[in-house]
């Protein structure tokens, strides 16, 4: 089953998590000691990463690592491109209306 990427990125946790992988993989286990939560929900989280394919696990011997797919994450800042070009057009409307009150 493939999921929503912005689901997967809508709940805190996970976005933590892509934090915690996005400078290097890290096991399951790794991963879990930056939270006050259990190994299974730790697990639970990358499950539903991996689904949504913004983890991706690679076996290394008897330890599975979990790394950032940037490609993907590429997806999520190409859709909110169009609203940064929204925010930036409007923030600039608003210098220059704060410009012109000061002029006055």
């Amino acid at each position: 089953m493939r999921r929503d990427i912005f689901q997967a990125i809508a709940d805190p946790t996970r976005r933590a998590i892509i934090a915690l992988i996005a400078l290097h993989a890290m096991t399951p286990n790794a991963i879990a000691e930056h939270f006050a939560t259990t190994r299974q929900a730790v697990s639970k989280h990358l499950k539903i990463l991996t689904e949504c394919e913004l983890v991706k696990p690679e076996q290394r011997g008897r330890e599975i690592y979990y790394q950032l797919e940037i490609d993907k994450m590429k997806e999520i800042d190409k859709w909110l491109e169009q609203f940064r070009q929204i925010w930036e057009s409007r923030f600039e409307q608003l210098d220059q209306l704060l410009a012109s009150i000061k002029k006055k």
